[in-house]
C-alpha cells in the first residue's frame, strides 16, 4: 500500500521532517532510538515504516509494541486501523478478560499486537500466539521502563521473543541509558552508542518557548482549592488539564469543584477502565472542559486542542514538567501553563524565575458550561451499528442538524456521541422509545 493512500486515509497532507527522517532510518538494517517532543507525531512516525515492513505471506504476529498504559495502547490501535491497510492490529491490557483478547487473536490473526507489559506476559506465558514470527519490537515511552516496576516485566517480555531482528525505542525525553535487556544496537552495555544503532534526536529545549506562555498563580492559602476554582472560572469553557501529584488529591480536588457546581471530571490509574475511558472521551469531545488528573495523563494521550495546563501541585521533576506542558502547545498551536504556588513555595529551579504573575479580573465569571454534551448509546459494532447509522438516526428522529453533532465514537458494545448541549433535552424527548436501526436500546446523556 502506497504511503500517499495511507496519508489520505488519515487526512494528512504530508509528513513532518521528523517522520520523514524516521522512515529513512527505519529501513536501515539497524535498531532505532527516536527522541521527539510530545505532540510531534511519534506514533505515525513508527507505524508508517512498520506497516511497510510487514509481509503479506506471513501468517502470525510480526511485531509487538510495548506501552506503559492502556490508553496509549488504544490510541496506537486507533491510528493503525485508521491507516486503512490490509493488516490487522489489536491492543491488549489489564482491566478486561484475557480470554476475550485471546478469542480476538484467533479470530482476526493480527500482524501487530500493542500491549502493556503485564498483559503481554500473560499471553506469552500461555502461548496464546506464536512468537516465532515476531521480528520487530517497539517500546513506546521507553524511559518509563527505567522506572521501578516496569523493568522486570519488560525484561520478561523481551526474553520470550527469540526471533527479534529490529528494535525501535521512542521517548519524549532524553536519557543517558537504554535498559540492557532491550538489546538495542547489538550492544550488551546500556549505552546509546551501539554500532548497530541509529539515534534520532528531535528534542529542542527551546521548541515550546515561543508557543507556550507560563504564568505563576499565587495562593495566599496553603490549601489551593479556592484559588484553583477562581482560576478555572476565568479560563471559561476552554479545554484545561489540571495536574495533581496524587490520586487522592485528584479525587479531593474533583469533589470540591463538583460541590461548587463546576463541571469537571477526573482521571487516574486507580479508576475502573470504563470510567477512565468515559472521562477521556468527554474531555476529547468537548463535553467536559476540565480534567483533573495525575501524571498518567501527561504521557502518550492524544488529546488535541488542550489550551491550558494547570500545575496544582508543582511537578516532581523537570521531566514531569516537560511532559505535562507537552499536553498543550502541540504541533503549531499555542497554549498556556499555570503554576499555582503558595506564598511560601518556591518556583522549581528548572523553571525561570521571571514568570509573569497571573492577575485575576476584579469580577470573577461564573463557571462556564461546556458547549457540548455526550450521548450514550447502549449498542455498538457487535450489534452492526456504525457512525452512519447513528448520525442518520439523530438527524431523522432527533431533529438534529449537521452542526449539532460532533465526534462519534463507536465501540464494540456501546457508542458515544457529542451533541450540542443546548439541544440535548429536546433530542432525548424526540427519540424516547425510538429504535435505532431496528434495535431497542438505552440512549441517555453520559454522566
Amino acid at each position: 500500500m502506497e504511503i500517499q493512500d495511507i496519508l489520505r486515509n488519515l487526512q494528512i497532507e504530508q509528513l513532518t521532517p521528523m517522520q520523514e527522517a524516521t522512515r529513512e532510518a527505519y529501513h536501515e538494517n539497524k535498531d532505532l532510538v527516536l527522541l521527539s517532543p510530545t505532540g510531534s507525531g511519534k506514533t505515525l512516525a513508527f507505524l508508517l515504516p512498520l506497516v511497510q515492513s510487514l509481509k503479506t505471506n506471513v501468517q502470525g504476529v510480526q511485531a509487538v509494541v510495548l506501552v506503559p498504559s492502556r490508553e496509549l495502547a488504544l490510541q496506537i490501535e486507533t491510528v493503525f486501523k485508521s491507516m486503512g491497510t490490509p493488516f490487522k492490529a489489536m491492543s491488549c491490557y489489564g482491566g478486561r478478560p484475557a480470554m476475550e483478547e485471546h478469542r480476538t487473536m484467533k479470530g482476526i490473526n493480527p500482524s501487530v499486537i500493542i500491549g502493556t507489559p503485564g498483559r503481554m506476559n500473560d499471553h506469552l506465558r500461555k502461548e496464546n500466539f506464536d512468537v516465532g514470527t515476531v521480528t520487530t519490537l517497539v517500546i513506546d515511552e521507553f524511559d518509563k521502563c527505567l522506572e521501578f516496576g516496569f523493568h522486570d516485566e519488560m525484561a520478561e517480555v523481551i526474553g520470550q521473543l527469540p526471533s527479534l531482528k529490529k528494535r525501535i525505542l521512542l521517548s519524549a525525553t532524553d536519557t543517558e541509558e537504554i535498559p540492557q535487556f532491550a538489546g538495542v544496537g547489538g550492544d550488551s552495555q546500556s549505552s546509546v552508542s551501539g554500532s548497530q544503532l541509529v539515534k534520532l534526536n528531535f528534542l529542542d529545549p527551546d521548541a515550546l518557548t515561543p508557543r507556550l506562555k507560563l504564568h505563576k498563580v499565587v495562593s495566599s492559602e496553603k490549601d489551593k482549592l479556592e484559588i484553583l476554582y477562581n482560576l478555572l472560572c476565568t479560563l471559561g469553557y476552554h479545554s484545561t488539564l489540571v495536574f495533581c501529584n496524587y490520586r487522592d488529591s485528584v479525587e479531593r480536588v474533583t469533589g470540591y469543584l463538583q460541590a461548587k457546581k463546576f463541571p469537571c471530571d477526573m482521571f487516574h490509574g486507580g479508576m475502573e477502565q470504563p470510567d477512565r475511558e468515559r472521562a477521556l472521551y468527554k474531555f476529547r469531545n468537548g463535553s467536559c472542559s476540565v480534567l483533573i488528573s495525575t501524571d498518567l495523563a501527561a504521557r502518550g494521550l492524544d488529546i488535541p486542542g488542550i489550551e491550558n495546563v494547570v500545575h496544582y501541585h508543582p511537578p516532581v521533576n523537570e521531566e514531569a514538567y516537560t511532559h505535562r506542558n507537552g499536553r498543550t502547545a502541540r504541533w503549531e498551536a499555542s497554549g498556556n501553563a499555570y503554576l499555582i504556588l503558595h506564598e511560601e513555595e518556591f518556583v522549581p529551579e528548572y523553571i525561570s524565575d521571571d514568570i509573569e504573575t497571573y492577575e485575576f479580573p476584579e469580577v470573577l465569571p461564573k463557571p462556564a458550561k461546556p458547549r457540548w454534551a455526550t450521548l450514550y448509546i447502549g449498542k455498538g459494532k457487535k450489534d452492526k451499528l456504525n457512525k452512519i447509522d447513528i448520525v442518520g438516526f439523530l438527524y431523522k428522529k432527533g431533529g438534529m442538524a449537521r452542526e449539532d453533532v460532533g465526534q462519534v465514537d463507536v465501540k464494540e458494545h456501546y457508542a458515544f456521541v457529542a451533541v450540542r448541549r443546548s439541544k440535548m433535552k429536546q433530542l432525548l424527548t424526540l427519540i424516547r422509545g425510538e429504535k435505532i436501526k431496528g434495535i431497542k436500546t438505552i440512549i441517555e446523556e453520559a454522566k
